[in-house]
């Protein structure tokens, strides 16, 4: 008959590593780029729980690659054990911070004259959100991007995409054109059938009121469609 079975080992917290070990003190002493992406996602969540240390528990959301972690929606992150609201919360926003400033050229505003230029601003931003993100990018004459504005989150529809939101947005921010996009979380930007008749409905409403949509980006793992390329507008 078998004894009673050793206790698991206690998790070593971030505070019972060497002074040399923990990512705070690294940090302060090398600088960020001196810590891995584990030791980076610690600092954000600032501690773990009780069966887990914020080491361990950076290692699970770290299990799919950080791609996979920005994918992450979150309910998903909410339920991860160890995180809950508060912290998921502030994962989400550093994530977000870092998607802004992958597509942040800096200095003045960029010029978006081509889809390859919408797409360069938009896919670090949209690209591997886990739901359906439709926005506009608000141009001014030269095609300089005034402002950003996401109007639905959820399957895209025309129930849910409305040219009132859609142009409300734009002349708000005395818009002279505008360039449509959405992400399609499979990976695969390829348009639906939906996306072409939503497209067109908005381009109409658009010339109504004087303000041209010029594109509509469909966002996917990495590449883009353009629905001007392919014909539509």
């Amino acid at each position: 008959m078998s004894g009673p079975q050793p206790a698991a080992a206690a998790p070593r917290r971030v505070h019972e590593l060497p002074a040399e070990e923990r990512p705070r003190e690294r940090l302060a002493r090398h600088g960020a780029a001196s810590l891995s992406t584990r030791e980076l996602l610690a600092l954000i969540l600032g501690a773990g729980s009780r069966e887990a240390s914020v080491l361990d528990v950076a290692d699970r959301l770290l299990a799919s690659g950080l791609r996979g972690l920005a994918a992450r929606s979150l309910a998903e992150l909410e339920r991860e054990h160890g995180l809950g609201r508060a912290k998921a919360t502030r994962l989400l926003g550093a994530l977000e911070i870092g998607a802004r400033l992958a597509s942040d050229g800096g200095g003045e505003a960029p010029l978006l004259r081509t889809p390859e230029d919408a797409a360069r601003h938009l896919l670090p931003r949209y690209a591997a959100r886990p739901v359906e993100t439709f926005g506009v990018l608000v141009l001014d004459v030269r095609h300089r991007l005034k402002n950003e504005a996401v109007i639905s989150v959820g399957c895209l529809t025309s129930s849910l995409v409305h040219p009132r939101e859609v142009f409300q947005e734009a002349v708000v921010s005395r818009a002279a054109a505008l360039i449509l996009f959405h992400n399609h979380p499979s990976g695969d930007p390829e348009p639906s059938a939906e996306d072409v008749a939503l497209t067109r409905r908005l381009a109409s409403a658009g010339a109504l009121v004087g303000i041209e949509v010029l594109d509509h980006v469909v966002l996917g793992a990495g590449r883009f469609v353009s629905l001007k390329q392919r014909g539509v507008l």
